[in-house]
């Protein structure tokens, strides 16, 4: 079910997609519905996915309960004409700690599958791994803004400028990513968002690590599986950097993972996915 929606207003249009209709179904799972914004591939964008289940899986649990993690795993490519309905499962419900299954469905089959942790606030010891030292995003051209060509949304909400590839063949790459426009301050909203955001870049440092492009005749790619863990709050209205790195491939498969880190340094989210990767006669 492709919603209908303006291309000409991409941040509207992402909106719309996060705003999940409530069937009151009450048994033994909490049932939502959404629709899918256009995308060149008639594939569903699993970004899209993933944040949706974050709404979803949010609307279950008591006020002061916010995501921290979301382990999932993608099932079948998603089709943009039919509608996603969002099978919510309140697995557990603790003094800390909230867990939920979230299965998404199309005619009936599931097409992700995931499970995501909430917290209420809480103090304790406190550590990151530091950002990268790399040119800010106003040194970066404009002209770079990669959503266009690279990210493959149509209408693309999103912001990016990549930062120039490192010459060592290894496969880290780091992305300026904000928001094209300002959003409410809410930060479920905000913590969905980043979901969203988290699935645009992460592919490239498996094939980037082989000296591989998109271009290749023959590639084949599919996201396998896709994590999320939310360390500390950020505004995705404003420039996050988004690194990523590919600590192996192998049997057909890339491991890939990601760091989110604001301008002044703050790691707010950390991401790992494993694609299946295939070349022709590899």
């Amino acid at each position: 079910m492709t919603l209908e929606i303006d291309l000409n207003k991409p941040v509207e249009m992402m909106l719309k997609v996060l705003r999940l209709e409530d069937t009151g179904a009450r048994t033994s799972e909490d049932i939502f519905v959404g629709g899918s914004h256009p995308i060149p591939t008639g594939r569903v964008y699993g970004g899209q996915v993933v944040s949706q289940c974050v709404v979803a899986a949010a609307a279950t649990v008591t006020e002061g309960h916010i995501p921290h993690s979301m382990h999932g795993y993608f099932l079948r490519p998603g089709d943009l004409n039919l509608p996603i309905t969002f099978a919510v499962d309140r697995i557990h419900d603790g003094r800390s700690f909230s867990r939920r299954r979230v299965q998404a469905y199309q005619n009936g089959t599931p097409i992700f599958s995931g499970i995501i942790s909430f917290q209420t606030d809480d103090s304790g010891l406190d550590h990151q791994m530091p950002a990268p030292r790399v040119p800010g995003p106003d040194d970066i051209d404009p002209s770079d803004d990669m959503a266009g060509s690279f990210f493959l949304l149509r209408s693309n909400p999103i912001e990016a400028r990549r930062i120039p590839l490192p010459a060592d063949g290894s496969g880290t790459q780091a992305t300026w990513m904000r928001v094209r426009e300002p959003l409410a301050d809410d930060p479920a909203l905000h913590r969905a968002v980043l979901a969203y955001m988290s699935d645009f870049s992460i592919q490239e440092p498996s094939l980037r690590a082989n000296g591989v492009t998109w271009r290749v005749p023959g590639i084949k790619s599919a996201s396998l599986d896709h994590a999320i863990w939310w360390h500390r709050f950020a505004r995705v209205d404003e420039w996050l950097l988004y690194v990523n790195e590919s600590p192996s491939t192998q049997g057909g498969r890339g491991m890939n993972t990601g760091r989110f880190y604001t301008q002044d340094g703050a790691l707010v989210a950390s991401t790992a996915q494993e694609i299946m990767l295939r070349l022709p006669g590899v």
